[in-house]
């Protein structure tokens, strides 16, 4: 037995080392992004004395609820007439098809240069539309808006100068939240997504290090595009897939955090499944793709370290679930086998690195919310912790089957039209998903981690305790809203 409980610690400890080094890159980035916020913000460049040619490109598929929002507001883009073009690129293969129909034709009825896009098949899914797309239209500059965004007039207007650097191939701006308050769930994906947005990739870009372009509310020069090899459908996140294709081309990528595009949160448990199958199925197929070359780049070191955590960010999940479902038997080996004892005091010390992350998600608290108290984001920020350790089982299968290369759909997330806490997603079209094995055994991990939890009680172990809580509390909030939406929509 003595072999195995070795392997169990081996294992276990290799789990810390790794979320402890994806951590301290948090850490590092964090430092990065408060030296940005303490330097006055960069001169926003003139306007351009000739505007350049624009194509906004719509990639939508059975977008029955915000097709016409979408439209109206890339309609409603102040930029020159003469220079703009839109693209609704539709797959679609349900009503959305005669909504696009119609809003299309009232706004080149009105003069607008808007045109609706519809492929003999759904080849390459997003990445097929957006290319398919380009090959019909004159733009030298693409930006692109998935169908839940919903852009400013002056979107155009305040992102477009940033490319009279000729390097620049990118203008990424920051992602903002038309429901964030509708539900708990909207609440804590708000949490998360504001970090990576108003730390993360300030951090990237004040680093010199590689950003991503999040998929939409971006501009892209479309000779980066080309140059770069165009979009490819061989992952599930063809954004992060050509994001490194083009730095590592040499291109330079602008992130503007005071640019805001506004989009809708997922507001079902099934639909946020599906949207974190994407993309962690998606960031582990393009690591596959993409590490081996950036390792070999001629990059600086601290470049490769963070490009290296970032295409394996949603590895993540998998150390998470492995150390979480090894830590019960540990209990046992602690009680039992004292000469392991200096091992659990050296992991107790690594532990501690989990410390960083709670910078990192604070500081973008105290960015996004100034207003904000300490108070208010302890319970916030330990929420957010324990669902995304309850999501550990659903995403670490979808990045096993990302680095097994095992083929799967593109599944789009559904839009509800949801703003502030209106609307209602119950009843309505587009189900993502029903109740399957997975959702039994994330209720059979809730019991588990309360085992756990009583046993450390019973052992007078409480190193493990607040782990064993969050793990408890994580899984038992995944299966209750995984039942509670499936029956809400069944």
């Amino acid at each position: 037995m003595q072999g195995l409980e070795i392997v169990l610690l081996v294992l276990y400890g290799l789990c810390l080392a790794f979320i402890l080094g994806f951590s301290l890159t948090q850490f590092h980035l964090t430092r990065l992004a408060r030296r940005a916020y303490a330097r006055p913000p960069r001169p926003v460049p003139p306007a351009p004395a000739h505007w350049p040619r624009v194509t906004v490109q719509l990639p939508i598929y059975n977008e029955l609820y915000v097709v016409e929002r979408i439209i109206e507001a890339a309609a409603g883009l102040d930029y020159p007439a003469d220079k703009l073009h839109i693209q609704v690129l539709d797959d679609s293969t349900d009503e959305t098809v005669a909504l696009a129909a119609a809003a299309v034709a009232r706004h080149q009825a009105q003069g607008l240069r808007i045109t609706q896009v519809r492929r003999p098949t759904r080849d390459g899914y997003k990445a097929g539309a957006l290319a398919y797309g380009l090959q019909e239209t004159d733009g030298e500059f693409i930006a692109i808006f998935d169908a839940d965004f919903v852009p400013e007039p002056d979107f155009l207007r305040r992102t477009v100068p940033y490319f009279a650097e000729a390097a620049t191939g990118v203008v990424q701006t920051r992602w903002t939240h038309l429901n964030e308050e509708y539900s708990l769930l909207t609440e804590l994906q708000a949490f998360g997504l504001n970090a990576h947005f108003l730390v993360e990739q300030v951090g990237r870009n004040r680093g010199g290090h590689f950003i991503n372009f999040n998929g939409t509310g971006g501009v892209w020069r479309r000779q980066c595009i080309e140059d770069a090899g165009g979009w490819h459908a061989d992952t599930l996140t063809e954004d992060l897939d050509l994001s490194y294709r083009a730095q590592l081309r040499g291109w330079h990528f602008v992130y503007l955090p005071g640019v805001q595009a506004p989009a809708e949160l997922p507001a079902e448990l099934p639909a946020l499944k599906s949207q974190q199958h994407r993309w962690t199925k998606g960031a582990a197929e393009t690591a596959r793709k993409h590490l081996r070359q950036v390792l070999r780049s001629g990059q600086s070191t601290s470049t490769k370290l963070h490009a290296a955590f970032h295409l394996l960010n949603s590895t993540v999940f998998v150390a998470i679930l492995l150390m979480a479902v090894l830590s019960v038997p540990l209990l046992y080996i602690r009680e039992f086998e004292p000469r392991f004892q200096p091992v659990f005091r050296l992991a107790s010390v690594c532990i501690l690195g989990f410390l960083p992350l709670t910078y990192y998600f604070y500081t973008a608290w105290r960015v996004g919310a100034p207003a904000g108290r300490l108070r208010e984001f302890v319970p916030r920020f330990l929420l957010f912790l324990a669902v995304t350790m309850g999501l550990s089982l659903h995403n670490s299968r979808a990045v096993l089957a990302g680095l097994a290369r095992r083929p799967s759909a593109f599944i789009r997330t559904p839009k509800m039209g949801l703003v502030k806490r209106q609307g209602t997603w119950i009843g309505r079209q587009y189900r993502t998903g029903r109740l399957d094995g997975l959702t039994v055994l994330e209720g059979l991990l809730a019991l588990y981690f309360l085992f756990g939890l009583g046993l450390g009680l019973y052992l007078r172990s409480y190193g493990l305790l607040p782990f064993h809580s969050l793990l408890t509390v994580g899984f038992g909030l995944i299966f209750y809203y995984s039942l509670r939406h499936n029956r809400a929509n069944s």
